[in-house]
């Protein structure tokens, strides 16, 4: 099928936020509708579900990945928890939902035909390295879920996930906090469309109890480390994002109220939350299509 291009060096980028990604989700419908396609994507956390429905043209299972899935029997609750199966049930939710016949089945064909480069980011558990996937790491579908899944398992609430031999958990631990902007300036793009999950004004804070997660990970000081540290990456990671908004080479959509937590569960809420950021996404979008010269 045609693809409507992005400017050569704009990336398309979405941030983490577990089930507030019901509202960003908007964003990915937004685009479909509007036929743009770009070169790169990248995502992280519940931002790696967004860039790869985005990339299979899908937006259908963009909104229900973050919606009506929500209600799915085998989503995880407390009892799939004491499985040790997480209070997700990250194997069910990215491994199996997504297989043919399955209630989020994923369209790989029209994934493999996107021409766009991607990446997403996963956290080593030992040695504290984000790793960045992309398509020569994902040849079949469960490879690509697979990581999928690992860049979004949440520390102590889901499972770690293991890779050709190597331990990861969520990539809002590495690098950039939750925004994978340095992964696309190191491939060389010097403009942004950002989708983020937090209202402008938000900064996050350091974690209230450190004991506890140096004493829960200490087996794993890397991710207490990152744990730790997380709120400082990530305010760096925002300030830089509105310093190049303030230079015209980042359009950066943001919500205007959150209205949902990254654990919300309440489909209600939930498809609320997304027409809400479809909504706005809608409107912004003849400004979107300016900042990129559509």
């Amino acid at each position: 099928m045609p693809y409507t291009t992005l400017l050569q060096q704009t990336a398309l980028l979405f941030e983490g936020g577990g089930m507030r990604a019901s509202y960003t989700s908007g964003m990915v419908v937004a685009l479909l509708e509007e036929d743009i396609h770009a070169p790169f994507v990248a995502g992280i956390s519940a931002g790696a579900s967004n860039t790869a429905n985005y990339l299979s043209l899908d937006a259908p299972r963009a909104r229900a990945s973050f919606t009506d899935f929500a209600a799915d029997p085998d989503f995880g609750d407390w009892r799939t928890f004491l499985r040790g199966k997480g209070l997700f049930h990250a194997e069910y939710i990215y491994e199996r939902a997504g297989l043919p016949g399955m209630p989020l089945a994923y369209d790989w064909n029209a994934f493999q035909q996107n021409p766009a480069d991607f990446r997403i980011g996963g956290f080593d558990i030992h040695s504290g390295a984000t790793v960045w996937w992309g398509r020569n790491d994902a040849p079949e579908l469960p490879d690509l879920m697979r990581r999928v899944r690992a860049s979004s398992t949440m520390p102590i609430v889901m499972p770690p996930v293991n890779i050709d031999g190597r331990t990861y958990v969520d990539g809002a631990l590495g690098t950039d906090g939750g925004v994978p902007i340095s992964v696309a300036q190191g491939l060389g793009y010097d403009r942004f469309l950002v989708v983020l999950t937090r209202e402008r004004e938000y900064r996050k804070e350091p974690e209230k109890f450190p004991t506890f997660y140096r004493t829960y990970f200490r087996k794993y000081p890397a991710v207490a480390d990152a744990l730790l540290t997380r709120w400082w990456r990530y305010n760096q990671t925002r300030e830089k994002l509105f310093e190049l908004e303030a230079e015209g080479n980042a359009y950066l959509f943001v919500p205007e109220v959150m209205p949902v937590a990254n654990g919300e569960r309440n489909v209600a809420k939930l498809n609320a939350a997304h027409r809400c950021g479809l909504e706005q996404a809608r409107r912004e979008m003849p400004a979107i299509k300016e900042f990129l010269g559509l």
